[in-house]
């Protein structure tokens, strides 16, 4: 298809071991500079349809059969296709999402690979109980567990993280031996189908990986979770989809797990790491434009260090390089959509109106250039509102943060966990008792102390309240996509 005179690339739908054209297009657009990149497939009802039910063959065939060590063997090779093929993920990432290339190539593909790799190696270790069971009768039974995939599994993945988070599900799901019918967002459809190229160039079975472009509400999202064929559904996303992905499950009962959206605090004492705080905070605020499910909303400082934290972390949002995402030195590329910045924007003008004292941003960046036509924001601070203004209880999902005083340890923890939300804190201190101490009040799901976003694949993930429902990460993953079987055998 062509736009003009400039060629435009077809994202297509990927069933059964073959990319199919779907019902209509629409467009794929980059967010750095509003261009149209590619039109995109969407799937109808139909093709959903084949989608789920190439999935369910393919339980009944090769994958279906396979041993553990040779599904584990295939999840390595998809690696290293991923890996072999980095620049075009990263590529294909990049535009998507406008996200730094820097960020792309250090982030989103490095872990999309690690995430197959991590999973093909636990599968082949990973144990199950079993007990020696006295019986009344003097006696003994013997009880142990056997694993057992759920069947088809449907991927519902977000826009701000897709390659990584869809890797994330994907290779545990496989592992296991499912097989998944992916609904990427319609945001960010092309590493979905990019990773379709790597599953054919690995081995995997022709239906093992289907994919199906389109959007939630009468459209693929909605066709995939409540087809009756689908034996659970697993989505990241933020939490009004989710409630409305549970309601439109609940009839028949399927496994779910949901990461959903949150409003993060950071604790920061007087005693820090002053330099180490600043940057990990910083990093926590507006790593990949504030666009991350992690990322730091509320901030409290110690009062005795409050107004010399607040005036470093102001210097390093402003020394941060706004710009095109194709370059290494661009710390932060634009927010993914019109309509998302819009969001942002209007946040940040409820924050001025409920009387927030703005310490830096708050607007729009001006280039003099094409990316004016793209979706940018400034990096912002505020400072100044009570905790129950809208701004700093509801989730943004921008480059923004409220930084707050608190005298007491238990003001602060009391402030931090006055939320619906459930996700991530990080607690900053070099008192290690109180590290420790801080960090077990937190009713999130992850607790960082004295660091952000480090993650150890084998621990349990996810949310508490509007966060989420369910732990995803080393075995907890691996239990949600099997069906667990106890046997009993009396001796």
């Amino acid at each position: 298809m062509r736009r003009g005179s400039r060629p435009v690339k077809s994202i297509l739908n990927y069933i059964d071991g073959q990319f199919v054209r779907g019902k209509r297009a629409f467009p794929d657009v980059n967010p750095a500079d509003g261009s149209v990149i590619a039109q995109v497939e969407e799937a109808d009802q139909g093709l959903v349809d084949a989608a789920v039910r190439a999935a369910r063959q393919a339980l009944r065939g090769a994958w279906g059969r396979a041993a553990i060590r040779e599904r584990a063997a295939r999840l390595q090779q998809v690696a290293d296709a991923i890996e072999a093929r980095f620049a075009c993920f990263v590529a294909a990432e990049v535009a998507d999402t406008g996200k730094p290339v820097a960020l792309a190539s250090k982030l989103d593909v490095p872990r999309a690979a690690a995430n197959f790799r991590a999973f093909a190696d636990l599968i082949k270790t990973v144990g199950l109980e079993s007990f020696q069971t006295d019986t009344p009768d003097g006696k003994s039974a013997l009880n142990y567990a056997v694993r057992k995939p759920l069947g088809v599994v449907g991927i519902i993945t977000p826009w701000n993280l897709p390659l990584l988070l869809l890797t994330w599900k994907v290779a545990p799901a496989l592992a296991c031996g499912n097989t998944a019918v992916v609904k990427p967002s319609e945001e960010t459809p092309a590493t979905a189908t990019l990773l379709a190229e790597v599953m054919k160039q690995a081995g995997i079975p022709d239906g093992v990986y289907n994919v199906v472009h389109g959007f939630g509400p009468d459209s693929a999202g909605q066709f995939l979770a409540q087809h009756p064929d689908v034996n659970a559904v697993t989505f990241t996303g933020e939490s009004q989809t989710g409630a409305a992905i549970m309601k439109t499950v609940a009839a028949s009962v399927k496994p779910v797990s949901f990461e959903l959206g949150g409003k993060n605090a950071a604790i920061v004492f007087a005693d820090c790491d002053f330099a180490e705080a600043v940057d990990g905070v910083a990093e926590a605020v507006f790593l990949n434009t504030g666009q991350v499910c992690l990322c730091v909303e509320r901030v409290y400082v110690e009062r005795a260090s409050f107004d010399r934290f607040l005036a470093a972390l102001k210097r390093k949002a402003e020394s941060m390089r706004i710009g095109s995402p194709l370059e290494q030195t661009t710390h932060l590329g634009p927010l993914i959509s019109q309509q998302h910045r819009e969001k942002v924007l209007s946040y940040y003008r409820l924050a001025r109106d409920e009387g927030a004292e703005a310490v830096t941003g708050g607007g729009v960046p001006q280039f003099g250039n094409t990316l004016d036509r793209g979706f940018y924001v400034q990096p912002t601070i505020y400072t100044g509102l009570p905790e129950r203004a809208r701004s700093v209880k509801e989730e943004i999902f921008g480059p923004v943060c409220h930084v707050a005083p608190f005298d007491t340890e238990e003001e602060a923890v009391s402030m931090a966990n006055d939320t619906n939300y459930g996700l991530a804190a990080s607690i900053w201190t070099t008192n290690l008792k109180r590290g420790h101490r801080v960090a077990q009040q937190m009713n999130v799901g992850i607790t960082w102390v004295n660091c952000w976003f480090l993650r150890d694949l084998r621990t349990p993930f996810g949310g508490a309240g509007l966060s989420g429902i369910g732990r995803e990460g080393g075995t907890h993953s691996l239990n949600f996509y099997s069906e667990l079987n106890n046997v009993c055998i009396r001796l």
